[in-house]
């Protein structure tokens, strides 16, 4: 009996992706690699990998697109106040491989991780050729939290984020908005929408409203590569 499922692209050593409309449920592709050259084209392809550790790598391509606009970050009155009381110590690219086992291991003990140790190791290989990045959030000089991701052109592609301490990670990623901010990017590409976007600002948009955005902000500039330096203006003063 015909379920209509349609048949999901198995990947070969051809980098190049589906059309995104052939995603079912959002899930495009099985199969293929974590190589940079892979990973790269499939951002590129507004595409991203998200699997169990038990499962074959699964590429999606979601029908609705959570991102955040920069000037639509919400900064809560207690937020702010974190901010100006300069608790924590935001720095980037300096201790990024901690970041990301930090994140895989906050998901461990919750819901259960796709942060293995195949892409940790994929990610690291991005981080090297200067493309992955973290932007950590530091307490009396101990990581408390932070979050990491992707940058081709003038988008970040966020994977991730944890946090120890209280409003860590969205001192991170608060910082990180007003990083891009100063440096023209585009929205920051969050993925899939959770309670916890939507409270820092990130929307919902179709995803061929994503891509437009997405092709717009890739190639207008040269990438800015890593290690990035964390300065920016401070936050009271925007």
């Amino acid at each position: 009996m015909s379920t209509n499922q349609p048949r999901i692209a198995l990947l070969d050593d051809n980098l190049t992706f589906p059309p995104l409309d052939q995603a079912w449920e959002g899930l495009l592709a099985i199969g293929g690699d974590l190589s940079e050259a892979r990973l790269i084209a499939a951002y590129e392809s507004g595409v991203f990998p998200w699997y169990g550790e038990e499962d074959p790598i699964l590429w999606w391509a979601p029908e609705n697109r959570s991102i955040l606009p920069l000037d639509q970050l919400r900064i809560t009155k207690s937020m702010r106040n974190v901010l100006n009381r300069k608790q924590f110590n935001i720095r980037m690219d300096t201790a990024f491989e901690s970041v990301i086992r930090s994140c895989g291991d906050i998901r461990r003990d919750g819901e259960g991780t796709w942060i293995s140790e195949e892409i940790i190791d994929a990610y690291l290989g991005l981080h090297r050729l200067g493309l992955a990045h973290s932007v950590e959030a530091w307490e009396n000089g101990e990581l408390v939290g932070g979050l990491y991701g992707l940058s081709i052109g003038r988008m970040f592609f966020g994977e991730s984020m944890f946090s120890a301490s209280n409003n860590a990670s969205k001192a991170a990623f608060i910082h990180l908005v007003g990083w891009a901010k100063e440096r023209g990017f585009g929205p920051i590409d969050c993925q899939i929408q959770n309670p916890h976007l939507a409270s820092l600002g990130a929307i919902e948009v179709p995803r061929g409203e994503y891509m437009t955005l997405m092709q717009q902000h890739l190639k207008v500039e040269k990438t800015i590569k890593g290690p990035w330096s964390a300065s920016i203006q401070p936050m009271e003063s925007r």
